[in-house]
């Protein structure tokens, strides 16, 4: 998966599945834009991409923030000239609670990283794009797109679900630009994006299942990698996946298939 010379964007670079997809695309070759709100994290992608032999550049702001997506695009382009790979990987788990309990500002706030931040980072970059043809990967969710048993889930499930809609509306408009749309939607993944999820009452909003064997078939239960995910992207944005466009991919062990 030879990526010499492009140039890709990563939002979300700091942790988990976007730091694991940077340091992915740094090996095969990209100069990669690191975007996130958390500068030390950022600044340690980036330290790990430089030890790999990579390229990059530290990109500071809010992927729900306009201004901040405007001029995190801009950078990049000033430094580089151009831009070809655009994973849109930023997002929260929010505030997972029953419906009569999940509060406005709750919900708008998972709306406003996940969905919001994925227009905005789409909205900045395809013009980029247009000039000479790139590829896009939206990291959605199992959740939303096969799985609707996480209780209280609703806000983050919603915008998972749209995420992917607009991957498959996307790809009719922006194929005649030579432009190609995908997402991955990924099921328990050892990340720290569990650290900042707020559950409330599960017991009201989830439904009692057991799985005697564990709930991801392939692995018996074990979770899966960030590395695994950055796998697959890499694929996406690759030369050999230069017909496929529209798709969703599920990478979850078969996970989203039982639940």
């Amino acid at each position: 998966m030879n990526l010499e010379g492009k140039t890709a964007l990563v939002t979300g670079a700091g942790s988990g599945i976007g730091r694991a997809t940077a340091l992915r695309l740094a090996k095969d070759g990209a100069f990669v834009g690191l975007l996130s709100r958390t500068e030390d994290e950022l600044e340690e992608t980036l330290h790990a991409l430089k030890e790999c032999g990579g390229r990059g550049r530290v990109l500071l702001g809010d992927v729900g923030e306009d201004q901040d997506v405007r001029s995190a695009v801009n950078d990049l382009i000033s430094a580089r000239g151009a831009l070809d790979i655009v994973v849109a990987n930023a997002g929260i788990n929010g505030t997972w609670a029953p419906i009569d309990d999940l509060k406005p500002e709750e919900f708008d706030k998972t709306v406003s990283v996940n969905l919001r931040g994925t227009y905005l980072t789409l909205h900045h970059t395809v013009p980029q794009l247009k000039k000479n043809g790139g590829s896009i990967v939206v990291v959605a969710s199992i959740n939303g797109t096969r799985t609707f048993s996480s209780p209280g889930a609703t806000a983050y499930s919603a915008t998972k679900a749209a995420q992917v809609a607009m991957v498959q509306q996307l790809a009719l408009e922006l194929g005649r630009h030579r432009i190609r749309i995908n997402a991955v939607c990924p099921g328990a993944i050892d990340t720290e994006i569990g650290d900042n999820t707020d559950i409330r009452k599960a017991d009201e909003s989830g439904v009692s299942v057991e799985w005697p064997n564990g709930d991801i078939p392939l692995t018996g239960g074990e979770s899966g990698t960030a590395d695994e995910v950055a796998d697959v992207i890499g694929f996406l944005v690759s030369d050999l996946a230069r017909h496929v466009t529209g798709s969703p991919i599920w990478i979850d062990g078969g996970q989203s298939l039982l639940r």
